[in-house]
């Protein structure tokens, strides 16, 4: 329990899958490790798509509820506004809340936390009435919710963003400031910021998320082998084990004249971010990751919904920002500028150092604390 004494129960509704990705998941296990610490208890609600991390969130120790997979999606109904993501779903919304709910009968939940793009208020109001309060982990600010908490962690987004979306009374906790870090980056942080004082750029950390569904990661390793750099250069790439181009992956590393190694579901990205010279990866939360160890990065925009981080980190200097449809071009020109400057390494490290400073769990477990006080 925390320090006033209080112990709740944490329920997670959040999803991954191939389709979606790992992101979303992983945040929601980052903040129920913190919750756990400090002795409140958390379960996860989970759909069975393929590449749903159950295995992991077993793993870590949590009890997890998976709702059934379904061979084939069925057409979403009108009533759901978010068209964009409603496949996400898997199944048509109020279905997804008569399971959820029928999951929650089973234990009381003090806090129910949503963390998916294909729910909005009208899943949120079904659900109301068997949760103590929700919270609300977003980053698209397109609908609305029904919660006494939000949190948006994204670069660039203003509390006005979400008025009209939310409640009056509900809590908005908005900005980097309330990233959600697991400890070990705030704990590697100052041995990082220091190790950058003197630049190199020898080790590149590539990191396309957890799946990879267009297989980014080739193209990049295409995109490194036209540039300048010296074939001593090791090359650290990153991918989840769910990711379809795994195999082709591993197969070009192994034919590109720079040193270059491939790992599944790595354990101590901190780590490997604090090791690395310069880290090429996607606008999600990871973002965050490299800002708060002030590591340089080549940010590759994947998807509509990570364009507002990364044209605010690129506006901030944090981050040289390439267009997924422009990777080629766009490497092999940030590259060549880096290696002619280290100057500029060191001036787009600072600026990402002051973005994030990795003690967002923190602040929003005490937010949330807070808000079941009122």
């Amino acid at each position: 329990m925390d320090d006033l004494g209080f112990s709740f129960n944490v329920v997670f509704r959040a999803d991954a899958s191939v389709q979606i990705g790992t992101g979303h998941l992983m945040r929601c296990l980052t903040l129920a490790d913190e919750l756990t610490r400090q002795g409140h208890e958390c379960r996860f609600i989970c759909r069975k798509h393929k590449g749903h991390l159950g295995e992991l969130i077993s793993g870590k120790g949590y009890e997890l509820t998976l709702l059934p997979a379904i061979d084939s999606t069925e057409p979403e109904s009108a009533s759901n506004r978010n068209t964009t993501y409603a496949d996400w779903l898997g199944v048509p919304w109020p279905q997804d809340a008569e399971q959820t709910l029928e999951a929650l009968m089973a234990f009381k939940a003090d806090w129910l936390v949503v963390d998916h793009y294909a729910l909005d208020a009208s899943w949120e109001q079904q659900i109301a009435k068997a949760v103590g309060r929700i919270m609300v982990i977003d980053d698209l600010a397109d609908r609305n919710h029904e919660c006494a908490l939000l949190l948006d962690q994204n670069l660039g987004r203003s509390l006005s963003d979400y008025d009209g979306l939310v409640p009056q009374h509900c809590q908005r906790l908005i900005g980097p400031d309330y990233a959600l870090l697991r400890p070990e980056f705030a704990k590697l942080r100052e041995r990082s910021l220091k190790r950058r004082a003197r630049p190199e750029l020898k080790r590149i950390l590539i990191s396309l998320g957890g799946v990879d569904r267009a297989n980014v990661t080739g193209q990049v390793l295409s995109a490194l082998g036209a540039t300048a750099l010296p074939w001593s250069t090791h090359l650290d790439i990153i991918m989840g084990e769910a990711a379809p181009y795994l195999d082709e992956v591993k197969q070009q590393a192994a034919q590109l004249l720079f040193k270059a190694t491939v790992s599944v579901n790595v354990r101590d990205i901190a780590e490997r971010m604090y090791l690395a010279d310069l880290s090429i990866g996607a606008a999600g939360s990871t973002a965050w990751e490299r800002c708060c160890l002030g590591l340089p990065a080549i940010t590759v925009i994947l998807a509509d919904n990570q364009r507002l981080i990364g044209y605010a980190l690129a506006r901030s200097e944090s981050t040289f920002l390439v267009e997924n449809s422009q990777i080629a071009e766009g490497i092999v020109r940030r590259i060549s500028w880096l290696l002619e400057s280290t100057e500029e390494r060191q001036r787009y490290s600072r600026n990402a150092a002051a973005v994030c400073d990795g003690a967002g769990t923190i602040r929003t477990i005490s937010r949330l604390i807070a808000s079941s006080q009122t």
